[in-house]
């Protein structure tokens, strides 16, 4: 008898951490200025369940949002949100030299006669041969200031394999720029500090 008690101990003890377990992933959740999100059980992030309007990307898009549901400070995650969603292209053309940089080192492996060479003659030139992504990540970056950031991946003509990558420190600063690697700095990147607030590394 005792043993048949214990067994269903156990097995109460499993459902309730089933329980729990199931109840701290939620599958939906609604996250301001996004309205309803869902979990992508395969990546593990939140995806806004429709479109939304981001003037400066020029386009509708679906948001990511990563590491959101567990953050002890879900309030920076709004203000990067609100950030995105409320930003001009003014914020993006900021970063046309940086990006014009990049250009410059990646066209450089390059001759005039190669059919992989772009021709771009000045940094504001740059967008013309950019395609802007469509699923801006919102997540916190986990060393240095750990704030939140939103990263863009994007392709573009110079470089179609590892494409550009855009990052902007709360929604509204850039902050790095350059072939995309997840990174959220390139302090991180490049595990060196001195990196910092160095927008793009010269390749």
């Amino acid at each position: 008898m005792l043993l048949d008690e214990g067994k269903a101990s156990t097995k109460m003890r499993r459902q309730k951490a089933s329980t729990i377990l199931t109840t701290k992933t939620t599958t939906t959740m609604h996250i301001p200025g996004l309205g309803e999100v869902h979990l992508d059980s395969q990546f593990g992030w939140y995806r806004s369940c429709d479109f939304v309007a981001v003037p400066m990307l020029g386009r509708e898009c679906f948001v990511l949002v990563d590491g959101y549901a567990e953050d002890d400070n879900p309030d920076d995650f709004h203000v990067a949100i609100a950030n995105l969603l409320n930003g001009e292209r003014d914020i993006l053309q900021k970063a046309s030299h940086h990006i014009f940089r990049y250009y410059q080192d990646m066209n450089s492996y390059w001759s005039p006669d190669d059919p992989e060479y772009v021709s771009i003659a000045a940094p504001k030139d740059v967008w013309r041969h950019i395609q802007l992504g469509s699923e801006p990540m919102v997540s916190r970056r986990a060393y240095g200031d750990k704030g939140v950031y939103v990263s863009i991946e994007c392709n573009c003509d110079w470089e179609p394999e590892h494409g550009l990558q855009i990052v902007l420190k709360n929604g509204s600063e850039i902050t790095k720029v350059g072939p995309y690697d997840g990174h959220l700095t390139n302090s991180d990147a490049y595990a060196d500090s001195a990196l910092e607030n160095v927008v793009y590394k010269d390749a």
